[in-house]
C-alpha cells in the first residue's frame, strides 16, 4: 500500500512539474520580444515626441523587448534603417519626410496612420499687437518694405523670419515660399538652431518688440506665445511646395485658432501634418507585437499641447521620462489594453 501512495506522489509531482513547465512556456511567449533588443530612434527635433517615445519604449519594454535609443535625424535614419542598422522611429514628420521615405520603402514600411488625433499644422506667425495696429492679414503683404521693415532685427530694412534648423525640410518650405510669394526682397529667412532662435524671439516679444517667425502645432513654442493671444497666424496666398516635399492634402485647414482677422479656413503652409511610425521591414516582418501595438497608439491634441508645455519647463530626459509615466499611471487601462493586444 505504500508503494503506492509513493508512486501516486511521484505522479502528482511530475505532472506538476510539467503543468509548471506548461504555464512558464505559455508565459514566455506572452513576452515576444524576449531576448530581442529594438534599435529605436528619436528624432533630433526637441518636441512632445520625446514624451510620446517614452511610453512607446515603457510599452516594448513591457513586451520583453530591450530598447537601445539613438537620436537620428530623418534622412539618417532612412539610410541606417534601409541598411538595416536600426530598427524603428516612431516621431517621423509626415509628409514633410515623405519624398526620401519613397526612395527606400522597398526596405522600410510605415505602421499605422499617426499618432496625433486630427492632425497638426505649420505656419507664419506675428505678434497680435502688430497685426492688429498694420491690418496684417497674409503673409504677402510682407512685400510691402515698411511692414517688413516692422521685423528688422538687424538694421538692414529686410524682416527678419525665424525660420527651421539647416537640413530641416520645413526651413526649406519657407525659403521656397518666400521666392514664390514675391518676398525675397523684404524678407530675410534666418536659419540657426531652432530652440536658440525661438528663445530670442520670447526675449523680444517679452519686450513689447514685433516678432515674426516660423512654426507648428502642436509645438512648445505656441504653448509659450498662443496664437488668439499673443500672436496671430499669416494665412499664405497660394499653395507652393517646393520639389521633394509632399502634401498631404490642401493647406487650407478649418477653424485655426487665432488664424489673422478670423479667417476660416485658414490657408496654412503646407495640409496637415503628423507624427507617424516606421520601421524596418525585415524586422517588423520578425516581430507582428510591434506592428500591433503602434497602429494603436495615438493621443488627442490636448495631450500634445500637454506635453509641449512639459517640454517647455524642462527639456532633461529624466523630467521627460517622469511625465511619460504620469501619462500611463493615469491611462493605464488604455496602456495595458495596447499591450495585451499586441501579445495575440
Amino acid at each position: 500500500m505504500k508503494a503506492i501512495f509513493r508512486n501516486v506522489a511521484v505522479g502528482l509531482a511530475a505532472a506538476t512539474a510539467m503543468l509548471v513547465t506548461s504555464i512558464g512556456a505559455h508565459a514566455d511567449t506572452s513576452q515576444p520580444g524576449e531576448g530581442k533588443t529594438i534599435r529605436y530612434a528619436r528624432s533630433n527635433s526637441l518636441g512632445a515626441s520625446y514624451i510620446q517615445d517614452e511610453v512607446v519604449i515603457a510599452a516594448l519594454e513591457k513586451l520583453g523587448y530591450k530598447v537601445k535609443m539613438t537620436t537620428l535625424a530623418a534622412p539618417a535614419f532612412y539610410a541606417a534603417a534601409s541598411q538595416g542598422d536600426m530598427d524603428l522611429i516612431t516621431s517621423i514628420n509626415w509628409p514633410q519626410n515623405q519624398v526620401p521615405y519613397e526612395k527606400v520603402k522597398d526596405k522600410l514600411a510605415l505602421i499605422g496612420d499617426g499618432s496625433i488625433i486630427g492632425g497638426g499644422i505649420n505656419g507664419y506667425l506675428i505678434d497680435k499687437k502688430t497685426a492688429e495696429a498694420n491690418n496684417i492679414t497674409g503673409v504677402q503683404q510682407l512685400k510691402d518694405p515698411k511692414l517688413a521693415a516692422l521685423f528688422d532685427t538687424d538694421g538692414d530694412g529686410k524682416a527678419n523670419l525665424n525660420n527651421c534648423d539647416p537640413g530641416w525640410s520645413c526651413g526649406d518650405v519657407v525659403e521656397y515660399q518666400l521666392k514664390e510669394y514675391g518676398l525675397a526682397d523684404t524678407v530675410r529667412s534666418v536659419r540657426g538652431k531652432y530652440e536658440i532662435l525661438m528663445a530670442e524671439t520670447f526675449a523680444r516679444s517679452a519686450r513689447g518688440e514685433p516678432v515674426l517667425f516660423y512654426t507648428w502645432s502642436p509645438s512648445w513654442v505656441v504653448n509659450t506665445l498662443q496664437p488668439g493671444r499673443d500672436v496671430v497666424w499669416l494665412p499664405t496666398p497660394f499653395e507652393a511646395l517646393p520639389t521633394g516635399v509632399a502634401s498631404p492634402g490642401s493647406a487650407l485647414v478649418k477653424d485655426v485658432v487665432g488664424c489673422a482677422g478670423g479667417q476660416n479656413p485658414c490657408r496654412m503652409t503646407i495640409g496637415a501634418w503628423n507624427y507617424v511610425s516606421i520601421g524596418n521591414r525585415a524586422f517588423l516582418a520578425e516581430n507582428p507585437a510591434v506592428t500591433k501595438f503602434l497602429e494603436q497608439v495615438r493621443f488627442p491634441l490636448s495631450t500634445w499641447t500637454e506635453w509641449e508645455g512639459e517640454i517647455k519647463q524642462s527639456k532633461a530626459d529624466r523630467h521627460i521620462k517622469q511625465v511619460a509615466e504620469a501619462w500611463i499611471a493615469a491611462h493605464q487601462q488604455d496602456f495595458d489594453t495596447w499591450v495585451a493586444n499586441a501579445t495575440k
